[in-house]
């Protein structure tokens, strides 16, 4: 079995926390030169917008040296450049550090901020942000929450150590612990464990639950509640995490999280920087005996959900 090449290190820095792209040209293709192979496959730069890269030495080779226009096809071949990102609506909540040392950034996530660079949100990131603020380029994270999900999020410092603290989450060694505000259901009889089989398919927003064996397990506890609105805390302990888990499981039960725009129905999009009566979810917790250092870490976030700590708020009153 051929083993694949490994890429030399990346020759242009981050631009804001973002990584420059890295390109290795194809083994087999009819292309004559570099730029005729990335105008062919970045089909949506725009017209002229590949050829500019090159006028400009935008493009570079692993002896970060501009790429001629004429440089000729070499298979194999790696090549970076900056991308140009369209503008993004700034999230205007701040970030908190909640602990950092040698080998581990816990950062407290707000609402509406990616984990990580994917689609449009690029910049935007917490790991963008991260890797500019702490001057920290290596920073990788070690698991993601979903954008609309608040709350503790793992990264690492160290690019070779980043596998040992992502099979803390793959090995289900990590202790995780939720927080979600949604309506008081008297009827529903808790505490109880939800077990079913969540299917997530690529390109459909919403996750749905399907009959067969159960790859989602949480455990749904109830904090508090109380009579003047009619709401509810609850206490949510996942076992497994697959995609939108624990929004799918409370809906399955009747309570579907406050602000879930999937959840039971999927509500119209938002326009950018509507930041209003965002998803009731939070990630209160993170506890996990370190893979390295064998430190045992314990980590609780200081964020509140509005509903909860601020109902009248939450509902525009």
């Amino acid at each position: 079995m051929r083993r694949r090449t490994q890429p030399p290190p990346a020759p242009l820095p981050q631009r804001r926390g973002v990584d420059p792209v890295r390109v290795r040209l194809p083994e087999h293709g009819e292309w004559t030169t570099v730029r005729d192979h990335l105008v062919a496959r970045l089909t949506g730069a725009g017209p002229g917008m590949v050829e500019a890269m090159f006028d400009a030495g935008a493009v570079v080779g692993a002896d970060g040296l501009p790429v001629a226009p004429d440089a000729p096809y070499r298979p194999g071949m790696f090549v970076w450049f900056h991308r140009e990102l369209p503008p993004e609506v700034p999230v205007p909540f701040p970030v908190e550090v909640v602990y950092q040392d040698a080998h581990i950034v816990v950062a407290d996530k707000p609402h509406f901020l990616a984990t990580t660079p994917r689609g449009s949100h690029v910049s935007e990131t917490l790991l963008a942000r991260l890797r500019h603020d702490l001057g920290l380029p290596g920073l990788g994270a070690a698991h993601r929450l979903d954008r609309l999900t608040a709350g503790l999020v793992l990264f690492t410092v160290r690019p070779e150590e980043r596998g040992a603290y992502q099979g803390l989450f793959r090995d289900r060694r990590v202790h995780k612990e939720y927080e979600a505000v949604a309506r008081h259901d008297p009827a529903l009889e808790l505490p109880r464990t939800v077990r079913s089989r969540i299917l997530k398919e690529r390109g459909v927003l919403a996750a749905r639950e399907v009959p067969g064996e159960p790859n989602a397990v949480t455990r749904v506890e109830i904090a508090e509640h109380r009579e003047r609105d009619g709401l509810a805390r609850y206490r949510l302990l996942p076992a497994t995490g697959q995609t939108h888990q624990l929004r799918v499981h409370l809906n399955s039960l009747g309570v579907p999280i406050l602000g879930d725009p999937l959840y039971p129905e999927i509500a119209p999009a938002t326009a950018p920087g509507d930041f209003r009566r965002p998803l009731q979810l939070l990630a209160r917790g993170l506890a996990f005996t370190d893979p390295v250092t064998g430190t045992r870490h314990s980590f609780a976030s200081r964020r509140t959900l509005q509903a909860w700590a601020s109902p009248e708020e939450w509902s525009g009153t």
